[in-house]
């Protein structure tokens, strides 16, 4: 649950007050605007966590919300448009005033309602003023078939009916969701969902800024910044965005997965809660395959293989390196490229194959597992000389590893090899590091020794020999 701050005892508490400190009404998209704007003359991060968009989706959006435009973001699933929507309420004045009780959020000095604009009248400058902290004015819905009108716009309050008032009476509604993000922004989470219907209902919201419900049309003003985000196979699978709405929103904006491999090692690192420790080489084949499933015939790309994928595979080499140092008694607990095989048989059901690929979908992720691996000790070993370690292992020094062979057992059979400590170094790894990571790196050489063919490997259910 997220903590709300509690806002300073020296700002005003009355209308008259905040008249005489100088608050004048601001639009949300100007409000926005000056403050993007003053991020980037400052030189800080209007986007903190955002990877990967740094000169593709970021530019593009900021120019809208310097336009002042509604946004849709569009793209395949696990591209971080909903995290790139969050990060939105960051660019908001930490604390806007509003009229103490009112139900919508509305400005102690351009009140909206007829209720708001009453007090406001007999109240004059004693309308008592409470503070809204930005996070509270960020308002997130999922688009699902079975939302209504009501939901999102409002409806007849049965109950305000049932007190006395006439069914002609604005204030027997009961706003929905919009309304309410009064002078806030409003994020639409997989808008094709949304039935056209519901869909039709935005319209005046967007451009004329008034409400309708059930036979009333209510002038309100709304100050709202309509954000939405959308999948392109919706506009054929599912459903699409009606073109008068689309049409209603500023821009359109593209996003995608990260475009190089130290993109998606940092959104990893980022995202990933690890519970043991991984080294960046096995960090950089999780994302190198992620990337060769990208690219994969195999793999349906329409579906796209989220972000999501690369996290969840990370936290599950690190999982079976906490679970193979329960087996086996050591600590810290540190990934080994043995605990790459868990994620093939892990994850196989997050991802969409082709057609004519059933029964061969393990086929394909060891395959393409053992290439991200292979790329990934090319780039990392590239012109060391490894015929010592082959040499020794062929020479009647063999090395086990599984998961419940300790690091110590791994190292302890080879021979001392200055070659290692080459490896060790390539690999970021200290001498003064605990066996499990000195492990890592000489099991990673000798993976890659048996994928460009100088080493044979026999495995069984629990352990694997290069011999």
């Amino acid at each position: 649950m997220t903590v709300v701050p509690t806002p300073s005892h020296s700002l005003p508490t009355t209308a008259g007050q905040l008249r005489a400190a100088g608050y004048e009404p601001r639009s949300v998209k100007a409000e926005l605007r000056d403050n993007l704007l003053d991020a980037l003359r400052a030189g800080r991060d209007p986007w903190p966590g955002i990877v990967g968009f740094d000169r593709t989706v970021l530019p593009q959006l900021e120019r809208a919300i310097i336009a002042g435009h509604d946004v849709v973001l569009l793209g395949e699933r696990g591209q971080g448009k909903t995290r790139l929507l969050r990060t939105l309420a960051g660019l908001l004045d930490e604390w806007t005033p509003v009229i103490a009780g009112a139900e919508l959020a509305e400005h102690p000095l351009d009140p909206i309602t007829p209720a708001s604009i009453r007090r406001a009248a007999e109240l004059g400058d004693e309308l008592p003023v409470s503070w809204l902290h930005r996070s509270q004015r960020y308002t997130e819905k999922l688009a699902t078939p079975d939302t209504s009108v009501g939901d999102l716009i409002g409806d007849v309050d049965p109950v305000k009916v049932a007190e006395g008032r006439s069914l002609g009476d604005p204030e027997t509604i009961h706003f929905g969701l919009v309304p309410r993000s009064h002078r806030g922004i409003v994020a639409v989470n997989e808008l094709p969902d949304l039935a056209e219907r519901i869909q039709v209902a935005l319209l005046n919201v967007m451009e004329e800024r008034d409400i309708q419900v059930r036979g009333y049309t209510l002038r309100l003003p709304l100050d709202v910044l309509l954000v939405a985000t959308a999948n392109p196979e919706d506009y054929t699978n599912r459903g699409r965005i009606i073109t008068p709405l689309k049409d209603r929103f500023g821009a359109e904006v593209r996003t995608h997965y990260p475009l190089e491999v130290a993109g998606e090692i940092d959104l990893i690192r980022q995202e990933a809660q690890l519970v043991a420790e991984v080294g960046d080489h096995l960090i950089e084949v999780v994302a190198r395959f992620v990337r060769h499933l990208r690219e994969s015939p195999s793999v349906d790309q329409r579906s796209g293989v989220s972000a999501r994928f690369a996290i969840a595979a990370a936290e599950t080499v690190a999982a079976a390196a906490l679970r193979r140092a329960a087996l086996t008694g050591e600590s810290p607990a540190v990934a080994r490229p043995v605990d790459l095989e868990a994620v093939p048989s892990v994850l196989r059901g997050k991802l969409e194959f082709e057609s004519g690929e059933e029964g061969r979908e393990h086929e394909i992720l060891e395959h393409l597992l053992r290439r991200s691996v292979a790329d990934t000790a090319r780039g990392k070993l590239a012109g060391l000389n490894l015929r010592s370690l082959a040499e020794a292992v062929t020479d009647g020094h063999p090395v086990a590893t599984g998961e419940r062979v300790p690091a110590a057992e791994v190292l302890a059979a080879l021979p001392e090899l200055p070659v290692l400590h080459e490896v060790a170094t390539r690999l970021d790894v200290k001498a003064d590091q605990p066996a499990g990571w000195i492990a890592s790196a000489v099991e990673f050489a000798l993976e890659y020794l048996y994928l460009s063919r100088q080493l044979g490997k026999d495995a069984d259910d629990e352990t694997t020999v290069y011999g």
